[in-house]
């Protein structure tokens, strides 16, 4: 549970796969009551942006490596494009964050424009990184890696990984780096 009172579960081991494929489903749960006007979509947002930032900041440090080194079908560019999908929901985030209301048609449009990333990343993920890592990574790298990876998100919700402040932080370094353009 986050300061805003909405459920994002801490899980604490499990097939990092299932892990990731729950945190997804956990998305869309979330996307749904941001775009619901009978929603506090205030706290909405402020909890998506706590387990989206710890999901991907815990993805990236972690699973994509891994993942990379030990599956074939796994290569540079869909790691990089991971990133890139990353970075860009981080931004469509971050205007989502910005807006001072949640019941105008800036927001609307915002949200709409961040569900519609997070739910492109998810299906070509799911299909291109997580599909070919089921059957190319033993269960036993699967499960220590689901471990760490928790144990990770776990703690990056709990440092508030989700405020503004660094979900700013987070998008001007995909700029410096390249990752977004400017």
């Amino acid at each position: 549970m986050t300061s805003t009172g909405i459920e994002v579960g801490r899980p604490v081991s499990g097939d990092v796969i299932d892990l990731i494929i729950d945190d997804h489903r956990l998305f869309e749960r979330l996307l749904r009551q941001l775009r619901d006007e009978t929603q506090d979509r205030d706290a909405v947002r402020r909890a998506f942006a706590a387990v989206l930032i710890a999901h991907g900041e815990a993805e990236e440090e972690l699973v994509y490596p891994v993942l990379r080194r030990k599956a074939a079908d796994i290569g540079e560019h869909e790691v990089e494009h991971g990133h890139e999908e990353h970075a860009e929901g981080n931004e469509a985030l971050l205007a989502v964050l910005e807006l001072k209301g949640t019941d105008t048609q800036a927001f609307t449009d915002a949200a709409e424009e961040l569900s519609n990333l997070i739910s492109h990343h998810i299906a070509e993920e799911e299909l291109t990184i997580l599909s070919p890592a089921r059957t190319e990574v033993s269960e036993r790298v699967r499960r220590d890696l689901g471990e760490q990876w928790a144990a990770r998100r776990n703690q990056l919700v709990d440092e508030d990984c989700g405020a503004i402040a660094n979900v700013r932080r987070i998008v001007e370094e995909a700029k410096r780096s390249g990752v977004l353009d400017e």
